[in-house]
C-alpha cells in the first residue's frame, strides 16, 4: 500500500526528471517553510488573519492584488526569460519541445489573467471609491471574495507546474490539442479550474464596480463629472460583464469534452472546433480592450496633473472609451481572417477593426493637446505616459495593417503579430499600470518610490522594450512563426533572434531595479506629510490624507467639477473658504468576514477535485461552498457604526494634533 502511494506520489502527482521543475519545487518549499517561520516567530497570525485575511477594506483588497499581480510578473518574466533564452541560437536543447509548449501556455495566461487583471482590479479598488467620494465598494463582501477567488483560481493553475503538468494547449486552449485526444493529461484540467475560478471572481468585481460608479458618488457629482480613471472603469467593467460569461460557459463546454466524453468540440463526434475557437475570441478581444481602457484612464489622470491643465477633450475622451467598450463585442473574427470564412465575413470584421482605431487614436490627440503648452513635471508617472504614446502608436498602426485581410493572411502566427501584441499590452497596459502605480503609490502606503531606482528602472524597461519586440517585427515577415521551439541555422534568424534575447533580459533588469526601488524605499522611509503627495493633484483622493484612514472621507465631500479638489485650492487661492462642514456623524462601515477566505479555499478543494476526478474531494468541497453560502445567508450583523469620538482621534491624528 505504501509502496503504491509513494510510486503515485513520484511518477503522477510531482513532476520528476526535469532540473528546472526541480528547482521550482525545492524553492516553492522553501518559500512557504519560511513563511510559516516567520508568522510563528514574530507571532503574526493573529494579525494575518485580522488584518488581511478577513479584511473587505477595499484598500487592503486593492493591495493584496498588487501584490498577487506582481508576483505573478516575476513568474510570467521568467517563463518569458526561458522562451527567449531556448529561442536565441538554433536548435538549442534547453527546454525540451513539452515543456516549451508548457512555459509559452503558462506565459501567456499568467500575463493576461493573473498579472494584468490583478494589477487592475487592485488599482480600481485603491482609487475609485476615493475618486467618486464613497467611504467604500457597493458590496465589500462580494469585494473580498472576489479577490480570494481569483487569488485560489491562480494558486490552482499555477500548481500545475510542480504538481500533474502545466497545461501545454496554448494560452486560449483550441481543440483538438485541448481536448483528451491531444492533451490526455491533468494540465488542461488545471487550465479550465483555475481560469473559472478566478472568472468568477473578475465577473463579481464587474458588477461590483459597476453598482459602485452608478450608485455612490459623491452628492453632486454627475457622471460627466467623474474623473477620467473612474469612466475608465466604468466602460472596462461593463465590458466585463458581457464578455467573462462567454468565457465561463466556453471553458464549462470543454471541461463536459473532457470529463463527460460530450462532443462540442470534435469533429468525430459532430462537433465543431471552430465553434470554440469564435466563442474564445468572442471573450477574448474584448479582454484586450478590458485591461487596457483603465490604463487610458490612467494616463488622462497623469497627463492632466503633471501638465497642470484639464484634460483636453473631456467629452470625447467618454465617448472614445464607451465607443470601444462596444466596437469591442464586433472585432473577434480578425484573430482567425485565414480560416476560410469567407470574404464577405472578413470585410465586415476588417472594417470594425479599422473603425476600433479612430476612438483609440482620439486619446492620443486628447493628451498631446493636454500637455501642449502645459508646465509639465517628468515625475516618474509622467516619464511612463510619454513612453507609452510612440509606443502604443506603433502598436496601434501595425494592428491597422493586420485588419487588412489580405495582409493578415502574411502575417498570421507570424512573429509580426507576437511583437505587436506585445508592443500594445506591454507599452499600452504594463506602462499604463506602471505609470498608475507610481501615481497612487504614496496614496496607498504614505510614501513616494525613490526617484532615482525608478529612472533607472524606466529606462532599462524601455530600451529593454524596444531591443526585444522590434528586431521580432522583421524576423515576422521574414517568416519566423511562434509555437516552434527551435529552428535551423540556414534561415538567418539567428542574429535577430540573440538582439531579442538580450532585450529581455534587459526587461528583466528593469524589473529588479523596481524591486530594489520598493525595498530602499521601505528601508528609508520618507512618510508623505500632505495628502495631496504630488502637490498638483485635481481629483478628491488627493483631498484627504494618505493612507487614507478606513473610512475615506469623515464628511463625504460635495462634488461641483470634474477636478473638484483642483477647483478647490484655487478658491482657497483666491481667499475663498470651503463651506464649514456639519457635525460629524457616527459612520456606517461592513464587518470583516473570514467566509469569502474559507469559500474560496473550498472552491480551490472542489478545483483541485475536478482537476484529478477525486470525488472524495469533490463532495466536500462542494458542500463547503454551500455551507459558506448558507453561513452568509443567516448572517443578521454585517455591519457596525464607527463612534464620533473614535473619528475625530483619527482625523487629529492624521493631522498631526496631539
Amino acid at each position: 500500500m505504501f509502496k503504491e502511494f509513494w510510486d503515485f506520489l513520484m511518477n503522477d502527482f510531482f513532476i520528476t526528471g526535469d532540473p528546472l521543475i526541480l528547482g521550482a519545487q525545492v524553492s516553492i518549499g522553501l518559500s512557504m517553510v519560511a513563511i510559516v517561520i516567520a508568522l510563528t516567530y514574530f507571532k503574526k497570525w493573529r494579525w494575518l488573519w485580522t488584518e488581511w485575511l478577513t479584511t473587505v477594506d477595499h484598500k487592503k483588497i486593492g493591495i493584496m492584488y498588487v501584490i498577487a499581480a506582481l508576483l505573478m510578473l516575476f513568474r510570467g518574466g521568467v517563463d518569458a526569460l526561458l522562451i527567449r533564452t531556448q529561442l536565441a541560437v538554433p536548435q538549442l536543447e534547453f527546454l525540451h519541445a513539452g515543456h516549451y509548449n508548457a512555459i509559452f501556455t503558462t506565459h501567456g495566461v499568467i500575463m493576461i489573467l493573473f498579472m494584468a487583471m490583478p494589477l487592475m482590479f487592485g488599482l480600481f479598488n485603491i482609487v475609485v471609491p476615493l475618486q467618486i467620494g464613497a467611504r467604500d465598494v457597493a458590496f465589500p463582501y462580494l469585494n473580498s471574495l472576489s479577490f480570494w477567488l481569483f487569488f485560489f483560481g491562480a494558486m490552482l493553475f499555477n500548481v500545475s507546474f510542480v504538481i500533474g503538468g502545466s497545461p501545454d494547449a496554448g494560452w486560449l486552449a483550441y481543440p483538438p490539442l485541448s481536448e483528451l485526444s491531444g492533451s490526455p493529461g491533468l494540465g488542461q484540467d488545471f487550465y479550465i479550474w483555475g481560469i473559472q475560478i478566478s472568472g468568477i471572481g473578475s465577473l463579481a468585481s464587474g458588477i461590483n464596480f459597476v453598482v459602485t460608479i452608478l450608485k455612490m458618488r459623491a452628492p453632486g457629482m454627475k457622471l460627466m463629472q467623474m474623473p477620467m480613471f473612474t469612466w475608465s472603469v466604468l466602460s472596462s467593467s461593463i465590458t466585463i460583464m458581457f464578455a467573462f460569461p462567454i468565457l465561463t460557459v466556453t471553458l464549462f463546454l470543454l471541461f463536459i469534452d473532457r470529463y463527460l466524453g460530450a462532443h462540442f468540440f470534435t469533429l468525430d463526434g459532430g462537433g465543431n472546433p471552430m465553434m470554440y475557437v469564435n466563442l474564445i475570441w468572442m471573450w477574448g478581444h474584448p479582454e484586450v480592450y478590458i485591461v487596457i481602457l483603465p490604463a487610458f484612464g490612467v494616463f488622462s489622470d497623469v497627463v492632466s496633473t503633471f501638465s497642470k491643465k484639464k484634460l483636453f477633450g473631456y467629452k470625447s475622451m467618454v465617448f472614445a472609451l464607451m465607443s470601444i467598450s462596444f466596437f469591442s463585442f464586433f472585432t473577434w473574427l480578425h484573430h482567425f481572417f485565414t480560416m476560410g470564412s469567407g470574404a464577405d465575413v472578413n470585410a465586415f470584421f476588417a472594417v470594425t477593426t479599422m473603425l476600433i482605431a479612430i476612438p483609440t487614436g482620439v486619446k492620443v490627440f486628447n493628451w498631446l493637446f493636454t500637455m501642449f503648452r502645459g508646465r509639465i513635471t517628468f515625475s516618474q508617472p509622467m516619464l511612463w505616459t510619454i513612453a507609452f504614446i510612440p509606443c502604443f502608436v506603433v502598436g496601434g498602426m501595425t494592428g491597422v495593417m493586420l485588419s487588412v485581410a489580405p495582409a493578415d493572411f502574411q502575417f498570421h502566427n507570424s512573429y509580426f503579430l507576437i511583437a505587436h501584441f506585445h508592443q500594445v499590452l506591454i507599452g499600452g497596459v504594463v506602462f499604463g499600470y506602471f505609470a498608475g502605480l507610481y501615481y497612487w503609490w504614496p496614496k496607498m502606503f504614505g510614501f513616494k518610490l525613490h526617484d532615482g531606482l525608478g529612472k533607472w528602472a524606466f529606462w532599462l524597461w524601455n530600451i529593454g522594450f524596444y531591443v526585444c519586440f522590434m528586431p521580432q517585427y522583421a524576423l515576422g515577415l521574414m517568416g519566423m512563426t511562434r509555437r516552434f521551439n527551435e529552428y535551423n541555422f540556414d534561415l538567418g534568424w539567428q542574429p535577430l533572434n540573440i538582439v531579442s534575447t538580450v532585450g529581455a533580459f534587459i526587461m528583466g533588469l528593469g524589473f529588479i531595479f523596481q524591486v530594489w526601488q520598493i525595498a530602499h524605499s521601505i528601508k528609508f522611509l520618507k512618510k508623505e506629510k500632505s495628502g495631496d503627495a504630488w502637490g498638483e493633484g485635481r481629483t478628491l483622493e488627493w483631498s484627504i490624507p494618505s493612507p487614507a484612514p478606513m473610512y475615506n472621507f469623515a464628511h463625504l465631500p460635495e462634488v461641483s467639477s470634474s477636478d473638484e479638489w483642483w477647483e478647490e485650492k484655487q478658491r482657497r487661492a483666491k481667499g475663498i473658504q470651503p463651506k464649514a462642514p456639519g457635525p460629524l456623524e457616527p459612520i456606517h462601515m461592513p464587518k470583516n468576514s473570514g467566509i469569502p477566505f474559507i469559500m474560496s479555499v473550498f472552491f480551490f478543494i472542489a478545483g483541485f477535485g475536478f482537476v484529478w476526478h477525486w470525488t472524495w474531494m469533490i463532495v466536500p468541497g462542494l458542500i463547503g461552498v454551500a455551507c459558506c453560502l448558507f453561513a452568509r445567508s443567516f448572517d443578521y450583523d454585517p455591519d457596525y457604526y464607527i463612534p464620533v469620538d473614535e473619528i475625530e482621534r483619527t482625523e487629529a491624528a492624521l493631522k498631526g494634533v496631539r
